[in-house]
């Protein structure tokens, strides 16, 4: 097989403006469910594929969350927690059976233009995925860990430390790739497939393994960067 350079999709888009229904369906859903009974709702949903099982998934988010944008789309089997703390940009692809596990008392924030692939895991407690970022299927992020203090008692047992967690402005999260509690991903940065990414990494730096390393710095190509400037959230 030769390898082949296609052009991109996802981050080219530009967000579609969801139907007025569609808004109306949602606050339609807050008033008359609450945010407590949607999950319930959602249930009847979630595995489905068809046309209506996606309006009603975005319909049902969108009448939780703190925030949504446009052109959202959840694939099927994507669960969550807490909902309700939420902010999620436009133009958010989430694929198939990944899950959001929220706080009461947290803050997820998912930029827009985002891509987040089947099958990953957030500890979404105190989160941020600014523009642009691209999360590899598989990929996973833990926001909290437990203090293991005092000694004596089952790790369990002992209280959960709670770490933000960033990833910068367009920044790529590869398959399978680990973030530990407290690591911000820096601006244009790469973590390789399968990394265990436990401190800070330098924006447009490139990590892998295991523990994560400094492999080398991204070269500026000035050619790409002038067909495809940072941009702006809609």
């Amino acid at each position: 097989m030769v390898e082949r350079i296609v052009e991109a999709v996802h981050g080219l888009r530009q967000a579609p403006c969801d139907a007025d229904f569609e808004l109306g369906l949602a606050v339609y859903l807050r008033e008359t469910y609450g945010t407590e009974r949607l999950p319930e709702l959602y249930a009847r949903f979630v595995v489905g594929d068809a046309g209506i099982d996606h309006i009603m998934r975005r319909a049902i988010w969108r009448a939780c969350c703190k925030a949504f944008g446009q052109g959202v789309q959840i694939g099927p089997g994507v669960g969550f927690k807490h909902l309700e703390t939420f902010e999620i940009g436009s133009s958010v692809f989430i694929g198939a059976n990944a899950y959001l596990q929220g706080r009461f008392d947290g803050t997820c924030r998912i930029g827009s233009h985002v891509w987040i692939g089947p099958q990953s895991y957030f500890d979404a407690r105190e989160l941020v995925l600014e523009d642009y970022v691209g999360w590899g299927p598989g990929a996973r992020v833990l926001g909290s860990e437990h203090t293991g203090v005092p000694h004596d008692v089952p790790i369990i047992q002992t209280d959960l430390r709670i770490k933000p967690v960033v990833v910068k402005y367009g920044a790529d999260i590869g398959t399978g790739a680990i973030l530990l509690p407290g690591v911000t991903v820096g601006e244009g940065a790469v973590v390789g497939a399968g990394a265990v990414v436990t401190t800070d990494v330098p924006p447009r730096a490139i990590v892998a393994g295991v523990p994560a390393r400094f492999l080398r710095w991204r070269e500026v190509d000035q050619s790409v960067h002038a067909r495809h400037p940072k941009q702006e959230s809609p």
